[in-house]
């Protein structure tokens, strides 16, 4: 059964047997819709009626509740999902010792960190100024890091602004057989992880469902949580030069094949054009790596240096992947050039060798074709055939040499 729910803060929400007299009910019992074992507990009374003749109703709190979630109900459980979808919001949710405990609005988000033990998750995309500002009030966050987090153009950094840290990556995915980049801005402190992604960037879902399957993993903290997701970041590069790698070599086919086009030089152009901006982006997150793995900075835990120092790892292997590709693309460009100028010259060559095999009879025709009067061979009986096998054989021979030095 769905059961929609619109009110302003539930504390708790778990299995109870006193539901009915939690909540007052006009129309059908509570007890009657999802089972006399199951039930909530909250801070206050609220109130649910049906809606309509339809298997749902609305539990309301008293001062007309803002917040809207969505509960599902069944006679032994009602757990709550997630809070109504906000704009540039995609997850915000509470951890304690690695288990999802709760989806939180904003407005409790700081309340949330401030708990012993728990840690704060949320995930935005492409936030609004006001949404960014509501954070900063709720964890304390630097106004120029909030100015950053607004702006996607960033290079990748690490900065430290009191007891946060706000760290910048980009991403990188393959869109209409072009490399589009984006940016992800990780602000970290004690008690919260806030992801802020802009443009081409694929969704940190399952980062999220990857830490909350190993919750031992996960209750290490903050720190874990930026870990996996820059790791997650740097192996999404590998899928971006493993497509330019197969399209090179499609490339480099079709030139030992002699079927280049201008269209491929221009590609391969392209090519390493984005490669060079591929590295650009990859690389610098060396240093912000180098940076995690050493101690004193706030949030990160002296057990994480071997993490963060295998994400570095892993971004030297793109580096020489990327330099790796550079080279064989520079290569192919050279050979596409080369190819050109041989056909060019093949084409030359060919053009030159008919060119001297016309240039006989034309010699031939321009003598007798002077118009002088004593030309005794014009008398003569045999003089036009002569003159014709004459002109073939040399024109013969001409191409018999041609042919043979492959001009022809």
């Amino acid at each position: 059964m769905t059961v929609e729910a619109a009110f302003c803060s539930v504390k708790t929400l778990g299995l109870r047997r006193d539901l009915p007299s939690i909540v007052s009910v006009s129309g059908p019992s509570i007890s009657e819709m999802i089972g006399a074992d199951a039930g909530f507990h909250a801070d206050q009374a609220w109130w649910a009626y049906w809606k309509g003749a339809a298997p749902l109703f609305s539990i309301l709190a008293p001062n007309g509740a803002a917040a809207r979630y969505v509960v599902m109900a069944n006679p032994l459980k009602l757990s709550l999902i997630h809070p109504e979808a906000r704009p540039g919001v995609v997850a915000a949710a509470a951890y304690s010792d690695g288990r999802r405990v709760a989806e939180i609005p904003l407005e409790e988000a700081g309340e949330w960190s401030r708990k012993p033990g728990h840690v704060v998750w949320i995930g935005l995309h492409e936030p609004t100024l006001d949404l960014l500002r509501q954070l900063q009030r709720e964890f304390g966050l630097h106004d120029l890091a909030i100015e950053d987090a607004l702006k996607a153009h960033q290079r990748p950094k690490l900065e430290q602004y009191g007891e946060a840290l706000f760290v910048v990556a980009r991403t990188a995915q393959m869109v209409g057989g072009r490399i589009a980049f984006g940016e992800t801005h990780l602000f970290l402190g004690r008690g919260y992880v806030v992801s802020v992604r802009h443009g081409a960037s694929t969704t940190y879902t399952p980062v999220r469902e990857r830490c909350e399957a190993a919750p031992a993993s996960l209750s290490d903290g903050e720190d874990f949580i930026l870990y996996a997701i820059l790791d997650f970041i740097v192996d999404n590069y590998m899928p971006v030069i493993q497509a330019i790698q197969e399209e090179v070599e499609e490339i480099e086919d079709s030139i030992l094949a002699e079927t280049s086009t201008r269209s491929h030089v221009q590609r391969l152009y392209q090519l390493r054009r984005d490669l060079l901006r591929l590295r650009n982006a990859a690389v610098p997150l060396v240093e912000v790596c180098r940076r995690l793995e050493q101690p004193g900075l706030p949030g990160i835990d002296a057990s994480m240096s071997p993490l963060f120092r295998d994400v570095s790892d892993h971004i030297r292997r793109v580096q020489e992947e990327i330099e790796s590709l550079r080279e064989v693309l520079a290569f192919a460009f050279e050979t596409s050039l080369m190819t050109g100028q041989a056909q060019q010259t093949e084409i030359t060559r060919r053009l030159a060798s008919w060119a001297a095999i016309l240039a006989v009879p034309t010699a031939v025709a321009g003598l007798y074709g002077m118009n002088f009067d004593v030309m005794p061979e014009l008398h003569w009986q045999y003089g036009y055939a002569l003159v014709l096998t004459v002109v073939g054989v040399v024109c013969g021979w001409l191409y018999w040499r041609f042919r043979r030095n492959g001009w022809l």
